[in-house]
């Protein structure tokens, strides 16, 4: 799965072990968050599927949303898919994200959402805000040297999550930020602006 997504250039170069691992790791970190598997959940910019599919795969009655905007990409998820008789209960969601997250289909459908370098922390908590439920989490991975600042409390607030709580794994380190509140009507704001015009 993860070896052909390698082959047309859908994820970095070298063994897939490591991405597996990482895979691994955000469902560990996942279900330490919410005590258990999710029963839906949505990862954000899939790409070659990590950690969506993998995690797909690891959770066999949980439902997922695959979020890629990238029309290859998505058509290589939805091959995957296909390959793995996944189709029941998993689905490629090709659009913007923003948008995706204001459809009343899935505002504040999930769980849990998660997202391995899809944008900016700024970004990624808004658009996240739009599906996570509340009691909900995400899940981030983060950068293997910590950075102060990148989930401020007071932006996070404002979105309708708590304050961020750093997680190691064997895969990497993560990030867990729960649903605390519901979002505002406006967030995500429209297409390109919560990359364009991060709120901090």
């Amino acid at each position: 799965m993860l070896a052909n997504a390698r082959a047309v250039g859908f994820l970095g170069p070298g063994p897939v072990e490591p991405h597996l691992l990482h895979a691994d790791g955000f469902a560990q970190v996942a279900e330490a968050a919410l005590g258990g598997e999710p029963r839906e959940f949505v990862d954000l910019g899939t790409g070659g599927g990590v950690p969506g599919l993998v995690l797909a795969i690891r959770w066999p009655a949980a439902g997922a949303v695959l979020v890629e905007a990238n029309g290859r990409r998505a058509e290589g998820l939805r091959a995957a898919i296909s390959r793995l008789d996944l189709g029941g209960r998993v689905k490629v969601l090709e659009t913007r994200a923003e948008a995706a997250a204001q459809l009343p289909g899935y505002r504040e459908r999930f769980a849990l959402a998660t997202a391995r370098g899809f944008a900016g922390p700024a970004a990624t908590a808004e658009i996240a805000a739009g599906f996570v439920s509340v009691d909900g989490a995400l899940v981030v991975s983060e950068p293997p040297v910590p950075e102060e600042g990148r989930w401020p409390e007071a932006g996070l607030d404002r979105l309708g999550f708590g304050p961020a709580r750093p997680e190691q794994a064997p895969g990497g380190r993560f990030v867990v930020i729960p649903k605390v509140a519901p979002a505002p009507a406006g967030v995500p704001r429209a297409t390109g602006r919560p990359t364009k015009r991060p709120l901090w």
